[in-house]
């Protein structure tokens, strides 16, 4: 298999989920051992690193390794190589292998953790629980011979503009005529140099997402006949993409105990902890995948009947019942489902960019705890 460069398939991953959408300040996401800068051709996703993943990694012939879980969540004082994360570090650098991390902005992106954790529990008509990050949204007008509006239209909407809600591909057309004179040391597409010239053009208009801004320019300016086409991109006012912690969405009407025993199901966990009437009945469920402590009162807010969320502290528990939510505690390793999630996710991305790499799924449990 050809080989690609490490920050090429970095740069598709920050394509969908950005280190700038994170929801933790000074989280350690990023590059955490190695480098970038070198042929990749598996990587292997995991939800943490440890020595047993990263022999995984090198029986499978990975350069790269891609987590949920930063490997070096705080800043280390030294690297010993007779202690667990020191010797973690060694194993990665003498066998050429890169960690790259994504924590909570793989928590925010759209089709991220919470996405896969509320598809996993089968929620409906699903929203942002907390929302973190607001997107500048701005718009793209470009004007373009008729006979290329069309290739033009398709060149910008491969890029991502023109997505608005659950639709893709919008945009507006307005003709008109343009007008230009070609001077000397230019190479007009039409019209000669120093003659005016008249040529029937469209106006097109698009919405672009700041995350796309760049690319969307780079597209524009790729399929465009002119040499020097004329456009404006500006800022909007109009409410922006909101992105954010959590899920929450609806199930079809259960009691607790039912949906409690659906979340094992889904999820494939051996137990989990709850705190309500089991005979209550619920619909609306908010999902965070993670420790979600600190989000009971808003999912309170938010109306929901039931928070599916890990490492539930005892006091915590208490407030949520003495508050009226009920809670299911699947445990922290659930978030695991972004092992195959993101796995998928970005071999549709390297398809989608004809870059050649193959994404494993780890094999590996990390969850710490037994149940007996």
């Amino acid at each position: 298999m050809k080989q690609t460069n490490g920050q090429e398939i970095i740069q598709l991953f920050e394509s969908w989920s950005p280190k700038k959408i994170a929801a933790m300040d000074g989280d350690p996401i990023g590059l955490a051992i190695g480098t970038l800068n070198k042929s990749v051709s598996k990587v292997l996703v995991t939800l943490d690193v440890n020595e047993d993943v990263v022999d995984e990694a090198i029986e499978n012939g990975c350069e790269l390794i891609i987590a949920h879980h930063p490997p070096i969540f705080s800043k280390l004082a030294n690297v010993r190589t007779d202690l667990p994360k020191g010797k973690l570090i060694e194993k990665c650098i003498k066998n050429d292998i890169a960690v790259y991390s994504a924590h909570t902005n793989l928590d925010v992106a759209e089709g991220g953790v919470n996405d896969l954790l509320a598809e996993a529990v089968q929620l409906k008509n699903c929203e942002v629980l907390v929302p973190t990050f607001s997107e500048k949204m701005y718009k793209l007008a470009v004007f373009v011979p008729e006979d290329h509006a069309d290739e033009l239209r398709q060149a910008l909407a491969g890029a991502g503009a023109g997505q608005i809600g659950d639709y893709d591909s919008c945009s507006y057309t307005i003709s008109g005529q343009g007008r230009f004179r070609a001077l000397n040391g230019s190479q007009p597409y039409t019209g000669e140099i120093g003659k005016l010239h008249t040529e029937a053009e469209v106006k097109i208009e698009v919405v672009v997402a700041e995350t796309n801004k760049n690319k969307v320019l780079r597209a524009m300016l790729n399929h465009h006949p002119y040499e020097e086409p004329a456009y404006d991109l500006y800022a909007l006012e109009t409410p922006a993409k909101e992105m954010g912690i959590g899920r929450i969405g609806t199930v079809d009407t259960m009691t607790l105990k039912e949906f409690a025993e659906h979340v094992k199901k889904s999820l494939n966990v051996p137990k989990v902890r709850v705190v309500g009437d089991l005979n209550s009945k619920v619909s609306k469920i908010a999902v965070l995948g993670g420790d979600g402590n600190k989000y009971i009162y808003a999912a309170k807010r938010a109306g929901a009947d039931v928070f599916v969320t890990g490492d539930m502290y005892f006091h915590v528990a208490q407030d949520a019942e003495s508050i009226g939510l009920h809670i299911v505690d699947p445990g922290h390793h659930v978030e695991s489902v972004m092992k195959v999630g993101v796995a998928l996710k970005m071999a549709t991305l390297c398809k989608e960019n004809k870059v050649e790499c193959a994404f494993i799924a780890s094999k590996l449990s990390t969850e710490p705890f037994q149940f007996i």
